[in-house]
């Protein structure tokens, strides 16, 4: 399950830089737009239905990365103060959940997808994109997302089930604050160390 583990996190992690160039090309756009528009009177034309397609995509392919690092948002005031199983148990029940969330998410989607292609739906600008290109780069991330956030209950479950629940809270519980603070001062250390060596 290690192997598995592995691969998922450079396929995420290649996601996450993915989406993330995604969304600063639709930003340059944007500004190359906005300058032709003020300077040229013309523009580009469908630089918001790129934008759209870039942010979608872009969030479906950093979804996984964003798991993998316990970043995304969790309301954790009452949290913190339950015993460690019940924890555990939160937490193996929030991300079964949000499993299921995003799961609903992509089978609704890929039904989407599915009359996109079969109905060669294309968009209504300028551009007239066929949609199933943006949908179907979507659904895969989605599905990367899935399939990470899937091996990852799996092995949460198997850590919890041998008692090691300090392990299942490293991998799928909520961040601590000195936690955060940690690869805050580990981050700057390293930024530090690179310009030294200059």
């Amino acid at each position: 399950m290690t192997a598995l583990s592995a691969l998922s996190q450079r396929v995420c992690r290649a996601g996450l830089w993915f989406g993330g160039a995604l969304i600063l090309l639709a930003a340059v756009v944007i500004g190359i737009d906005v300058l032709m528009r003020k300077f040229l009177d013309r523009s580009i034309g469908g630089a918001d239905e790129l934008a759209g397609y870039a942010l979608a995509i872009g969030t479906a392919w950093a979804l996984g990365a964003a798991l993998l690092d316990r970043s995304h948002i969790r309301i954790d005031s009452l949290y913190v103060l339950f015993p460690a199983p019940l924890r555990v148990a939160l937490d193996l029940a929030g991300l079964a959940l949000f499993i299921a969330f995003f799961g609903l998410v992509a089978w609704h989607g890929l039904g989407v997808v599915e009359q996109s292609w079969v109905s060669g739906s294309r968009s209504q600008s300028a551009l007239e994109t066929p949609t199933v290109i943006p949908q179907a780069i979507w659904i895969a991330g989605l599905a990367v997302f899935l399939a990470s956030a899937a091996l990852l209950l799996l092995r949460a479950a198997a850590l919890a089930l041998a008692g090691d629940l300090g392990a299942v809270v490293r991998i799928a519980g909520t961040r601590s604050a000195e936690e955060e603070v940690e690869d805050e001062i580990r981050d700057l250390k390293e930024r530090a160390a690179r310009e030294a060596g200059r």
